[in-house]
């Protein structure tokens, strides 16, 4: 590891400088729950089972993996130019190499996200049920990578709390945002009676889930119209993925920043021993 401890507290500080700033708020943002309004009236059964299933596969993807998982065992593609095989030489790496990673990640998932949205945006609402659970899964997957990139499992359960919290913070208002960020500070805390009221928030997944859902509505109201729909789609997913992924850079950079703080205050104590 090449980072000190005067670039990691500065990095520190630009990251809580992001989260200050992530307090732009819409006043029409009830409107978001229009889209699925009309949806839930007008939307054939079997296309609004469809989304059920995609909840409940979120659920189980909380409990127990579910089968969107991403795989450790693609680290030697995040990282090409390197002997990297594990996620323990994942967290040896500088922060830098790490944050290269993530954006070439996040530049890939972008293109992903922008042919998805015009795809589905041909055909106006009814594409639009479609492309719900599409974007969501996508957005899903790209937190995974990006938790790998800083050297976290995906595969532990704490971790698909993490990722879930992500995309509610990506969401929710400034009450909510600051809430969850109280949440996530203390994600690594020792304390076991901490970790516990942390987990037990997966209780509420599926509102979680609903939550994020309606709150991007408004994002696709004008999807809904055919055929302009394939340019509105095309820029709002693009818009959705690139949101959450900046979410997911700056939390786990943050966790992996204080993380790597903690170890070198350590060695210091250690040292004047």
């Amino acid at each position: 590891m090449t980072d000190s401890k005067e670039w990691l507290t500065e990095e520190l500080r630009k990251v809580e400088i992001w989260e200050k700033d992530q307090s732009d708020l819409w006043f029409w943002e009830k409107l978001g729950r229009l889209p699925f309004k009309i949806i839930d009236k007008f939307t054939p059964a079997f296309i609004q089972n469809k989304i059920g299933v995609l909840l409940d596969e979120l659920g189980q993807y909380v409990q127990t993996g579910g089968s969107y998982l991403s795989s450790a065992s693609k680290i030697p593609a995040y990282y090409p130019d390197l002997t990297i095989n594990t996620l323990e030489d994942v967290e040896k790496l500088a922060i830098t190499t790490m944050d290269n990673a993530v954006e070439k990640i996040t530049g890939n998932r972008k293109k992903i996200a922008t042919f998805q949205g015009a795809g589905t945006g041909i055909g106006g609402i009814f594409t639009l049920t479609i492309d719900i659970p599409l974007l969501l899964s996508l957005q899903l997957k790209t937190l995974q990578d990006i938790a790998i990139c800083y050297g976290y499992d995906p595969k532990v359960k704490e971790e698909r709390l993490f990722i879930v919290k992500c995309m509610q913070f990506v969401s929710a208002d400034i009450v909510g945002k600051q809430a969850i960020l109280t949440q996530l500070s203390q994600f690594d805390s020792p304390d076991d009676s901490t970790k516990r009221e942390v987990l037990s928030e997966l209780q509420g997944w599926r509102e979680v889930i609903f939550s994020f859902r309606d709150q991007f509505g408004w994002k696709k109201l004008f999807q809904m119209v055919p055929i302009a729909g394939l340019v509105f789609g095309a820029f709002i997913n693009r818009s959705a993925v690139n949101d959450i992924a900046e979410a997911g850079k700056m939390l786990y950079r943050k966790r992996r920043i204080i993380e790597r703080l903690g170890s070198i205050e350590s060695n210091e104590i250690q040292t004047t021993k």
